[in-house]
């Protein structure tokens, strides 16, 4: 006798499929992209700290280096973590939101020096944290 569920092909495909598909994808591409950026900005800082353009009147002021090294840190952590994301494992999309969201923090803190960078990797990081809750999969009710 035929059951009343019925479960289609791309159904039992995702159920057995180990490695991530759609907004997971989407979040390891931008952490890896996103991660090295923060890596080079770490990088810069810390090698060419006469570089950066050091805003006075602000309301905080921080070692450029000391941050050269925060960002560098975080850069690597956060590629790790988007290449964790390829795996699908549920550890990797939280550990995945904490990271970024660390790093959209200390790139808040980075405005001042660097305006532009810090606001596109604030971006990304937006779109990567909103890519990792949005979910793997939709499924509908039945009616």
């Amino acid at each position: 006798m035929a059951s009343n569920v019925s479960e289609t092909p791309t159904d039992a495909l995702t159920s057995r499929r180990p490695f991530a598909t759609g907004w997971t994808v989407f979040a390891a591409v931008l952490m890896i992209f996103g991660g090295a950026m923060a890596i080079f900005e770490g990088i810069a800082a810390i090698a060419k700290d006469d570089l950066i353009v050091v805003t006075h009147n602000y309301a905080y002021k921080l070692n450029t280096t000391g941050w050269g090294w925060i960002h560098l840190i975080l850069g690597i952590l956060i590629v790790l973590a988007g290449v964790a994301l390829f795996s699908g494992a549920v550890w990797a999309r939280a550990v995945g939101v904490v990271v970024v969201g660390l790093g959209m923090i200390a790139n808040f803190l980075w405005l001042p020096y660097y305006p532009f960078w810090a606001i596109v990797l604030i971006a990304i990081d937006v779109f990567v944290i909103w890519a990792l809750c949005a979910g793997t999969t939709r499924t509908a009710r039945p009616d």
